[in-house]
């Protein structure tokens, strides 16, 4: 089997396995009790918050535990608008935003916020220029996700961070989902008020993630209970995946620049090969720079991306078409709608993403299964071409 859809999620590490069942089988109180147990299951809870915290270069308080991205994200948009919906009503976001940010956004105008969703060049990328002037007095919060889930390519943050400075009433939110562990994000530098993070994407355990949120942003709860999270996320907290989670940010982010340099190797090694083959087309800018190490994205125009899935799946290779949360509609992609490609490629949208543990042997016993399903798949085109020329 040769399991090439990383971006939607990842196998756990067996150290991660082991110590979600060690924790559910010997820590199993509640961290808000008093007995031993509960103090048993409250010191991992917050020796977790700690690894975690010191992995990101941040206080152990700025890390609200939540299920998952798409909480994580909640959270952030949600909150800040209501929070601080005295200071204006307007917010920032891009047209190719992960659905847990763009479903977010088209709630809170139907409240009455106004929301600007800026546009992306042919690279998947934001243009500077167009948010400096999106911006004003009114705006409470921009949300840029760093790395797009479905093409890779990868935002500025950086340097919208350094465009916020002159904002200090903004506050900025990144969506770092998909790159957390691949790509650096320093938040305190790069002057960073909340990010969203999931488990099983830097292969930790399903059903848990963390919002980072910066000391003095302050956040109006979604759920009111009892009070755990500083207030801010109420529910017994699940120990077991918190202590996967932060076991596994610290094995992902061990030796990050050499996993990183062999993630873009084996990732010019499938770009080459998908080039060549002359039915396909790359999806955006290769430049390494613009560009996460591990998503390609490619498509074969006329046809549709699960059909090619499905031949790959009988070759137990397997792969997918856009975002996993939108993996099973027959709809174009609407990222690549917005990068100015075409209805039919944007229909027939491939994804490849892979891990540090792959070989260049992977990387090269897909192409040659894509070389032979794309041979096989050709002449389907030439078929249908052929009817509609005949119908015409």
């Amino acid at each position: 089997m040769l399991y090439l859809d990383h971006a939607a999620t990842t196998p756990p590490y067996d150290e991660v396995i082991d110590a979600v069942a060690e924790v559910m089988k010997l820590h199993y109180g509640n961290p808000s009790s008093i007995h031993k147990l509960g103090m048993q299951a409250e010191k991992l809870l917050n020796s977790s918050k700690d690894v975690i915290a010191g992995l990101l270069g941040v206080l152990p308080q700025e890390i609200i535990y939540t299920s998952c991205g798409t909480e994580s994200n909640n959270m952030a948009i949600k909150g800040v608008a209501y929070n601080y919906r005295n200071r204006g009503n307007h917010m920032i976001t891009t047209q190719i935003e992960h659905p847990s940010v763009l479903e977010v956004f088209k709630q809170l105008e139907k409240e009455g916020f106004r929301v600007t969703y800026l546009p992306v060049d042919e690279r998947g990328i934001v243009s500077l220029d167009a948010l400096q002037e999106a911006l004003s007095e009114e705006t409470i919060l921009v949300s840029v996700m760093q790395v797009n889930n479905e093409v890779g390519s990868v935002q500025p943050i950086e340097e919208i961070g350094k465009l916020l400075a002159a904002y200090p009433k903004t506050i900025f939110h990144v969506d770092a989902v998909q790159s957390l562990t691949k790509l650096p994000l320093p938040p305190k530098a790069w002057r960073v008020d909340l990010f969203s993070a999931s488990a099983h994407k830097f292969r930790g355990p399903k059903g848990v993630g963390f919002l980072y949120k910066q000391e003095g942003i302050h956040l109006l709860p979604l759920l009111g209970g009892g009070g755990q999270e500083y207030g801010l996320r109420s529910g017994t907290e699940n120990v077991p995946l918190l202590v996967g989670m932060a076991k596994a940010l610290r094995l992902s982010m061990e030796h990050m620049a050499e996993k990183s340099a062999k993630r873009y190797e084996l990732r010019r090694r499938l770009v080459q090969g998908i080039a060549d083959i002359p039915e396909l087309a790359l999806t955006g800018s290769q430049a390494e720079a613009e560009t996460a190490p591990h998503i390609v994205h490619f498509s074969f125009p006329g046809m549709k991306a699960e059909v090619v899935v499905h031949a790959l799946e009988k070759r137990d290779i397997y792969i997918s078409t856009k975002s996993a949360c939108g993996s099973g509609e027959s709809d174009p992609s609407k990222v690549m709608l917005a990068m100015g490609c075409s209805r039919e490629r944007a229909v027939s949208g491939l994804r490849v993403s892979f891990s540090d543990t792959h070989s260049l042997a992977d990387a090269d016993q897909f192409l040659s299964a894509l070389r032979q399903t794309v041979q096989e798949l050709a002449p389907m085109l030439h078929q249908t071409s052929a009817r509609k020329g005949q119908r015409k």
